[in-house]
């Protein structure tokens, strides 16, 4: 089992606990029972995240491997209450993970190369602009879950777009601005003094990221057609 499918499993344990435990208990006295009445109101958020690619390539040899590590999540939350069962959240973010791309010698084929050349780390800070909608249940006692969508955009910090130095000098260059969409879900967990919930989303790029090296026979970059990021949140929000 690695480590998202571990996270994943964990997630849905305590939700599916926390449901259960409640559904079949007497109704219980309400925390914070107008919580979620005002139309506007806020709170921010800290998390994990491990991101990775999804890489298309122009011919059928050995994959890049990508090594992950766990990033860290950090933000705010602003949430539009439509009604009982719908809401608006916009939750802007600063988002910092770090990722290892190993090349497979086979790349080099004819090109002199020094073991150095076979790895490229990736380290990435996104300003995450996230638009989103949730979607929930009836609120059960002291807990609501919920599902959420939505569209992203985030500026890679990071990127090295404009970069003149390639691969040849040891950079691997990804674009700034990227597009996402994310699929996530979560519960809500009302306290006396304040509301907690964790989450879990997954987020998929929509556009290429990588930026071509200058040599087209570049072993880096030639074979690749597409790179996209994947990758996942486990967030802990306090408001």
């Amino acid at each position: 089992m690695n480590l998202k499918e571990l996270f994943f499993f964990l997630f849905l344990s305590i939700m599916m606990f926390q449901s259960e435990a409640q559904l079949f208990t007497q109704e219980r006295l309400l925390n914070n029972e107008n919580f979620d009445k005002p139309p506007l109101s806020y709170g921010y958020f800290l998390g994990f995240n491990v991101y990775d690619f999804n890489i298309d390539y122009n011919k059928n040899v050995k994959d890049v491997q990508v090594l992950k590590a766990i990033g860290f999540n950090v933000g705010l939350i602003g949430n539009i209450r439509i009604n009982d069962y719908f809401d608006i959240r916009f939750e802007p973010g600063l988002v910092m993970s770090n990722r290892k791309l190993s090349f497979n010698t086979s790349y080099f084929d004819g090109v002199s190369y020094e073991e150095k050349d076979l790895e490229r780390e990736l380290r990435s800070t996104y300003i995450h602009l996230p638009l989103l909608i949730k979607i929930s249940t009836k609120r059960i006692n002291n807990i609501k879950p919920f599902i959420v969508g939505g569209v992203s955009t985030a500026l890679n910090l990071s990127s090295n777009q404009d970069n003149p130095d390639d691969n040849s000098k040891g950079n691997f260059r990804m674009i700034k601005n990227n597009l996402f969409y994310e699929l996530g879900l979560g519960i809500d967990l009302y306290f006396t003094w304040f509301k907690f919930t964790p989450s879990f989303r997954g987020i998929f790029s929509l556009k290429d990221e990588h930026v071509k090296d200058i040599d087209p026979n570049s072993p880096w970059t030639s074979n690749i057609e597409q790179m996209q990021t994947r990758g996942f949140f486990i967030n802990f929000t306090f408001q």
